[in-house]
């Protein structure tokens, strides 16, 4: 019999930000597939949890697809791990999950933490219908997007980093239009957790004035 690849959310930030069931999963899977094993290592290392653990990341995922799924068949239960939040969302994970689907091995998502809801819910801005891009295209494909972007009458919701927050928010305010409405949150769940809510032109200046730190997510409304 087949086995099954469990995609297990694990905290964007406090570590006590993780689910009764995922902790379960993770103490009786035979492994962990983890973006960074280091990383993930300080949090099952917290919750006494000793699993093999295997490093599976955007630079590895395309060779080592049909190796995990070969476990797979063989009757492995497998969980999938990233850094923070739900894996398969701006991180690695839909690759395989595709593998499995194509080779007919059982597929199962817990719920759990994803950075943008709570940067779109407490933005203030609609959020009965949206769209999530996750990360720009950093060159080719960025222009036509945020032209795109301008256009759409739902709030979007983008990921950035710290040194690309700038360049990002300008764009938007060049293409979508100073005026309007956006929020932006870092570090969600952190000690320093901060939310800034203004015109794309008033976050322009802000983060003008004030050195970016940590990650981000940046939430505009829609064409009105």
């Amino acid at each position: 019999m087949s086995g099954k690849l469990i995609l297990v959310p694990t905290p964007i930030g406090h570590m006590e930000d993780i689910t009764l069931r995922a902790l379960e999963v993770l103490k009786n899977c035979d492994a962990i597939l983890a973006e960074d094993t280091r990383q993930s290592g300080k949090l099952l290392k917290h919750y006494g949890i000793e699993k093999p653990l295997h490093a599976y990341h955007m630079h590895n995922e395309h060779k080592s697809v049909e190796r995990i799924a070969q476990q797979l068949n063989n009757g492995k239960t497998l969980a999938l791990i990233s850094d923070a939040g739900t894996p398969g969302i701006s991180d690695p994970g839909f690759l395989l999950v595709r593998e499995c689907l194509k080779q007919h091995i059982a597929v199962e998502c817990l719920p759990g933490p994803t950075a943008f809801v709570p940067a779109l819910v407490k933005s203030g801005l609609p959020a009965h219908a949206f769209t999530f891009i996750g990360f720009l295209p950093e060159k080719k494909g960025r222009q036509s997007m945020l032209k795109k972007l301008a256009e759409s009458e739902y709030t979007f919701i983008l990921y950035e980093a710290p040194h690309r927050i700038l360049k990002t928010l300008t764009q938007l305010a060049e293409f979508v239009g100073a005026e309007r409405y956006a929020s932006v949150s870092r570090e969600l769940t952190k000690m320093f957790e901060e939310t800034i809510n203004g015109t794309l032109a008033e976050l322009v200046a802000h983060f003008t004035n004030k050195q970016p730190k940590g990650e981000f997510v940046v939430v505009v409304q829609g064409k009105t």
